[in-house]
């Protein structure tokens, strides 16, 4: 008779703080497909347009916990190279909207194509097994953060 050994429930602080070194060393493998010709903080602008195509420079800068004249120069930096475009809102002449340009978009997609090569990289040689634990695990994370921020954007929505 074999005997296993019964691993306890990992405690959310153990998750926690694998999560964190997880992240740490993946900031480090994304950074061999360098961001350039973006910063980090203009990449998270990019990241958020991607996603709330067509908002205002003040929910912009709401979303980067930033002031709306910096908010204002780093899509100006960004517009500069390509990869924003600034559109007068059809309600309101005096509100601009800000969208992801075609050269914006292509970017994201080639650095998304770069990162998933140094990811593929290192899953290759992880067991099948443990790449399907991962998986089903970084699934359910997604699930339950997209979530909380979801749930966080209404609470502030309504207190608004």
């Amino acid at each position: 008779m074999a005997v296993s050994t019964i691993r306890p429930r990992p405690q959310p602080d153990e998750v926690a703080r694998v999560t964190s070194t997880a992240a740490e060393l993946l900031e480090v493998l994304w950074g061999r497909a360098s961001t350039a010709p973006a910063s980090a903080s203009q990449l998270r602008v990019l990241l958020i347009l991607e996603h709330h195509e067509g908002i205002n420079l003040r929910t912009l800068a709401d979303s980067l916990a930033s002031t709306p004249p910096s908010t204002s120069r780093l899509c100006d930096r960004l517009q500069a190279t390509g990869f924003v475009d600034r559109v007068v809102s059809p309600s309101d002449r005096r509100e601009v909207r800000l969208r992801l340009s075609d050269r914006g978009r292509a970017f994201l997609d080639d650095l998304r194509r770069r990162r998933q090569r140094e990811l593929r990289s290192v899953l290759d040689v992880m067991p099948a097994a443990k790449r399907a634990a991962l998986l089903e695990g970084l699934e359910a994370f997604c699930d339950a953060a997209a979530g909380r921020i979801h749930d966080e954007a209404d609470s502030e929505t309504r207190s608004a």
